[in-house]
């Protein structure tokens, strides 16, 4: 029997359903899944993470550098054209999309996620619905920015597109416009002016434990669901619904994350393994398989199941439009180097550490070298 070693991201949400699987599994295959924190699955290169293991849990900006070192193999060469179609079909919003890069899948989506609102229902009873309300809300109650590691830059670009802009994906063309920079910006210097300072170095998961411990943080307009967080566990309980638009009918401004499983080159692939993974997206692995094991499952019906929903206090049917909407980042190698960079810009401009539009031109002049090679050649 083959033996592989595989990598996802320490969380029960990242993790459980994993390790359920291969036990479940056992007597066909031999898989051990190793974990790493989420600044590792958020930052980790790909290509060094592909020498160590088989098959590797990631999120859709890593490809640009996996493919620039040859680290994955396509899913598209292990399954038919047909299969991917319909796991295609049934993804909700563009989580199978997003991992679809240079004409060919390069991983499938395990899980679904993308940034939500999320507040403590005893102390905010109905989630603002726009960012005018929002703007309202924080004169009453503590509210939140997440910004911590990357996600201040994934904050700036989802206010962006629900402003009615979405950032350049295009290298060499400029990421936003000066005008919608400066709108987006200024909202969150606000919003981070008013919030309680101890959450600017908060990543999601510490930043909706904080919401579930204390009355620290009443609502955060954007940050990554996590179902988990949603089955009260005591009288703290969190609700989860869309993320803000600037008009009421208007695009909930969002970015997609949530991972994919993806197969690194070293991998000796076995039919074993491939039968897995098409159980793994199978349409009752989706919808009671994985969030009977504290799973965010990536298929639609799975997030409309009345019995998924039930599970949850409706966690997925009440982010559905956000996630259906959601904007993708851009793929190309060296991006992750560039969000992290542009997220510690963005932080700084938010609480008055650089000046906005000092901080936009270099935001500006950071796209440019990272969608540029040295030869001055826009990278494809």
């Amino acid at each position: 029997m083959t033996a592989y070693r595989g990598l996802t991201w320490d969380h029960p949400r990242g993790r459980d359903a994993l390790v359920a699987a291969a036990a479940e599994w056992s007597d066909q295959i031999d898989l051990r899944w190793d974990v790493h924190p989420l600044e590792g699955f958020e930052s980790s290169p790909i290509e060094k993470l592909a020498e160590t293991y088989d098959l590797i849990v990631l999120d859709h900006p890593h490809l640009g550098d996996a493919l620039a070192h040859d680290s994955l193999i396509p899913m598209t060469d292990l399954f038919s054209p047909d299969e991917i179609g319909v796991w295609a079909e049934a993804a909700v919003g563009p989580s199978l999309e997003s991992y679809r890069f240079e004409g060919k899948v390069w991983a499938l989506p395990l899980d679904a996620a993308t940034q939500v609102s999320a507040r403590r229902a005893e102390l905010v009873e109905h989630a603002p619905d726009t960012w005018t309300e929002v703007r309202e809300l924080a004169r009453t109650v503590p509210v939140a920015l997440s910004i911590a590691g990357p996600h201040a830059f994934l904050s700036f670009c989802s206010i962006a597109v629900a402003l009615g802009e979405e950032p350049g994906t295009v290298p060499g063309e400029s990421l936003i416009s000066r005008e919608a920079a400066r709108d987006v910006l200024s909202l969150m210097r606000e919003l981070v002016a008013s919030g309680p300072a101890s959450a600017h170095a908060l990543n999601p998961i510490q930043m909706l434990e904080t919401m579930r411990r204390d009355d620290s943080i009443a609502y955060c307009p954007l940050i990554y669901g996590y179902v988990n967080y949603s089955r009260p566990r005591d009288a703290r309980s969190i609700s989860f619904g869309e993320a803000p638009a600037k008009e009421m009918g208007g695009r909930r401004g969002s970015t997609i994350g949530g991972t994919g499983i993806a197969v690194s080159r070293r991998c000796d692939v076995t039919e074993p393994l491939l039968e897995l993974i098409r159980w793994l997206m199978s349409p009752r692995t989706q919808t009671r398989f994985i969030p009977a094991h504290n799973g965010q499952p990536s298929a639609r019906p799975a997030w409309t199941d009345p019995l998924v929903n039930a599970a949850s206090a409706g966690f997925f049917r009440s982010s559905l439009a956000t996630i259906e909407s959601s904007w993708m980042r851009p793929r190309f190698p060296g991006y992750i180097a560039f969000q992290s960079a542009a997220s510690a810009l963005i932080r700084d401009a938010t609480t008055d550490a650089i000046g906005a539009d000092d901080a936009l031109d270099r935001l500006e002049m950071l796209h440019r070298q990272a969608t540029t090679t040295t030869e001055g050649t826009v990278l494809a």
